[in-house]
């Protein structure tokens, strides 16, 4: 691999698509698990150069010329509170613009990077509202007047809170002497409520300032005291990371860990990357030193260090467990893992330091120094949705869940007739075209489809991914070789401007507001979507739909997460078995027998359908 020149799969471009649909997957996961995506050397130096020159340098200068403390010496504001509170809301910004984490090529993101304000800052793109039946004023497919407002607003605010300097705080002066103030809280308050507002009208751009962890930030910096504040951010910060190591408890951890590490650009060693895999390249299940790195350095370092740090008091052993979190942000790092959180990582690694060793609960800012009356409501708080999210996943996304990186999630996958896919370039308002078309500019049209088929050799060295690909084998049958398949997440990513990997983003109500705008005919554009892993008594299965956009959802059901995961990426035995509760009655997919290399259909490429047959 040069760098310019990526590390392409083994390969034919002119011929891939003529290759079986599970061929392809086995030779695009086996190719994963050697080379990750295969980008170029030179797109890892744009993301490190990026989060160090305009993240890490910038957000210093920021936080530091406007707080009158000299960047220069870093002695001097690292734990000063009003540059902690500052590199939270800097990071927040960046993230609600798009130049944060979900950026870049590893992100779906070609040509442009940037999704985010893009797409948020202008009417008639795409917008998901979360409760459009339930609250008034928020339905509707398509951005307005409204929405831009909401979302500017809120980025000024957030920018006018960057440039204020502080504010002094008399609880601050008498505990900590000399520091510059805290933060001006009066354009937060505002911000609060826009993003609620844009919330409430859009999920996609309100998650993707990861509200659900800054949020209660900004509420701790508006109205709390200071102790309380610090005592607060601890919570919120050892819940993120205990509900995120509780829902890697299951078999669907150990599946993210070898990919994870074949993507790593710095490891050059392909012995290594195969240890991760059970027997490469026959068997491509969690190896026991996958499962072991999981579980082990994974898991119970997350859940581990974490309860350390919030209830120790003893300099030393607060000090190794800050260290083992510092390290757990840096190894997530240099994996690059899809999404790329990098900025999100190097947040978290400083706050650990700010919060538990610059203010350690052994001076005066432990538990117990917290008000109660504060301190049940918080906590309360902080654990409502990653609970409902986790014993009801159909109610609340994994970022609030706090599933990140857990291999539980909402996912799915897409598949257009012979031209279906270019139709949302020509009928969806959006700053970029579909990826494959972004891809085509640079790489040409056939070796961007196998670029794009990288991702479904990805998504199908997780568990889900062969729960998907099973549910599009069903419902494509022997057509599923004339069919454009594609991973939803990515897809989402050019439509809408951003997705972390939640397919709540591109759930029932979006794939109603594509067909609301592109008019696909029934069969021309087939959706499977498989709903989280819950806890409770429907653990271990997984709901699934299978929608047909111009028809609606035809078939609902469970599959056993225990099937996927024992079984390899491509499914040499056939489709896992799924467990139908529910079709629609009379229906049949009408058939589109032919593969156009995305043309659009016409008189002569021959009769591509049937008539549909929909019962009432």
């Amino acid at each position: 691999m040069g760098l310019k020149e990526g590390d392409f799969p083994p390969v034919d471009p002119a011929t891939f698509q003529d290759m079986p649909y599970q061929e392809r997957i086995k030779t695009l996961s086996r190719h994963w698990a050697e080379f990750g995506f295969g980008a170029p050397k030179i797109t890892a130096i744009i993301y490190i150069v990026k989060l160090i020159v305009f993240y890490a340098i910038g957000g210093i200068l920021v936080g530091t010329l406007t707080s009158h403390l000299n960047p220069l010496h870093p002695k001097e504001w690292w734990d000063e509170p009003i540059f902690y509170q500052k590199a939270v809301i800097w990071t927040m910004m960046l993230e609600a613009l798009g130049v944060a984490g979900s950026w870049g090529p590893l992100a779906g993101h070609f040509k442009p990077m940037t999704g985010g304000v893009l797409y948020y800052a202008r009417t008639g793109t795409l917008r998901n509202p979360p409760f459009s039946d339930k609250v008034p004023g928020t339905a509707g497919h398509t951005r307005t007047p409204v929405d831009v407002f909401l979302y500017l607003a809120f980025i000024a605010c957030l920018a006018i809170t960057l440039a204020l300097p502080g504010k002094s705080d008399s609880d601050l002066s008498a505990l900590v002497p000399g520091a510059e103030g805290l933060v001006n809280a009066a354009p937060l308050i505002p911000a609060i409520v826009f993003l609620g507002l844009l919330g409430l009208r859009d999920k996609i751009s309100f998650l993707q300032a990861r509200s659900e962890q800054y949020i209660p930030a900004l509420i701790f910096f508006c109205f709390f005291p200071f102790v309380d504040m610090i005592v607060a951010a601890k919570l919120l910060i050892v819940i993120v990371w205990c509900c995120a190591a509780f829902s890697k408890v299951g078999p669907h951890f150990a599946n993210v860990i070898p990919p994870m590490v074949s993507n790593t650009p710095w490891m050059p060693s392909k012995a290594i990357k195969r240890m991760h895999y059970r027997n490469f390249p026959e068997d491509m299940r969690p190896s026991e030193r996958a499962t072991g790195l999981a579980h082990g350095a994974g898991t119970l370092v997350e859940f581990g260090a974490p309860i350390v740090l919030l209830f120790s008091h003893n300099t030393t052993v607060t000090a190794i467990a800050a260290v083992a979190m510092i390290g757990f942000h840096l190894f997530i790092i240099s994996t690059f893992p899809l999404a790329v959180p990098l900025e999100w990582n190097v947040l978290f690694a400083y706050i650990t330091a700010f919060l538990f060793i610059g203010f350690g609960n052994y001076s005066g800012y432990g538990l117990g120094d917290m008000d109660v009356a504060l301190l049940i409501p918080v906590v309360a708080a902080l654990l409502f949705f990653p609970i409902l999210g986790n014993l009801r996943p159909d109610l609340v996304s994994f970022l609030p869940s706090m599933r990140q990186y857990s291999g539980n999630w909402a996912t799915a996958m897409w598949a257009f007739a012979p031209g279906g896919e270019e139709k949302l370039n020509d009928k969806i308002k959006k700053p970029a075209l579909m990826q494959k078309q972004q891809l085509t500019e640079i790489y040409g049209e056939e070796a961007a489809e196998v670029v794009m088929q990288q991702l479904l050799g990805w998504r199908s060295l997780h568990s889900q991914g062969r729960g998907l690909n099973s549910l599009m084998m069903a419902t494509l049958g022997p057509d599923i070789d004339k069919y454009t398949l594609r991973e939803a997440e990515f897809s989402c990513n050019a439509l809408a401007g951003f997705n972390f990997g939640d397919g709540h983003f591109h759930d029932q109500h979006f794939i109603e507001s594509i067909q609301s705008l592109v008019h696909y005919e029934p069969g021309e554009f087939m959706v499977v979507f498989m709903e989280s892993d819950p806890w409770g008594p429907k653990r271990g299965r997984q709901d699934y739909w299978v929608m047909d956009a111009a028809v609606g959802v035809v078939e609902r059901g469970s599959i056993a997460v225990a099937d996927c995961v024992k079984e390899q990426p491509w499914l040499p035995n056939g489709p896992v078995a799924r467990k139908v509760d529910w079709q629609l009655d009379g229906y049949e997919r009408v058939r589109h027998q032919k593969v156009a290399h995305g043309a659009e259909k016409s008189a002569d490429v021959g009769a591509l359908a049937q008539e549909a047959r929909i019962g009432a």
